[in-house]
């Protein structure tokens, strides 16, 4: 199987930490989003122009969730708690991450580069920062659930996004936004 990925592409990281918390080997396209002429690359592999994409045997497979949910087929499991209560509660979480948060995407940016910290925060990003608080204090120990899968994979480029502009959460919150940046 093959990843088409973007640089600086958070689903597609998303994607790539299930491969790997999964042990499902993926070769991996890079395409370079800041690239001039990138979505024509990207168009030869995604239907919907987007990345990351998965490209089976017999097809291929589009959205990080659509992706996420292929790979847990294909590891028996392995990103998803084992009792269904715990799974539903994981894949809400993992939809709540995709659907959810709009305000500190819009406000910030993924990237490596140094960021001033946040300051005079609206009352829409500090709401959301309290429902990752929230979210994050619900962790069993360094991983959401009894071991690591979607759910962390899903968080654990948001607790790096929230540290990079300076977000450090309090209590079992922080101790878990540690974890997932350890």
């Amino acid at each position: 199987m093959k990843l088409v990925v973007g640089t600086l592409s958070t689903w597609s990281l998303r994607a790539h930490l299930c491969s790997q918390i999964a042990g499902i080997k993926l070769d991996l396209i890079p395409i370079n989003l800041e690239a001039k002429g990138y979505k024509a690359e990207v168009l030869k592999y995604s239907p919907t122009g987007l990345v990351p994409v998965l490209l089976v045997d017999d097809g291929v497979v589009h959205d990080s969730l659509a992706i996420t949910e292929y790979l847990n087929e294909c590891s028996n499991g392995a990103l998803y708690p084992k009792n269904q209560s715990e799974r539903a509660q994981a894949r809400s979480l993992c939809m709540e991450m995709h659907s959810g948060f709009m305000n500190l995407r819009g406000q910030c940016g993924f990237t490596f580069d140094p960021v001033a910290p946040l300051d005079n925060l609206s009352d829409a990003l500090k709401k959301e920062i309290e429902r990752i608080e929230t979210i994050f204090a619900q962790a069993k120990g360094p991983f959401m659930f009894d071991q690591a899968g979607a759910v962390d994979a899903f968080y654990a480029i948001l607790a790096f996004r929230l540290k990079a502009y300076g977000v450090s959460l309090d209590g079992k919150a922080g101790e878990y936004q540690q974890s997932l940046l350890g």
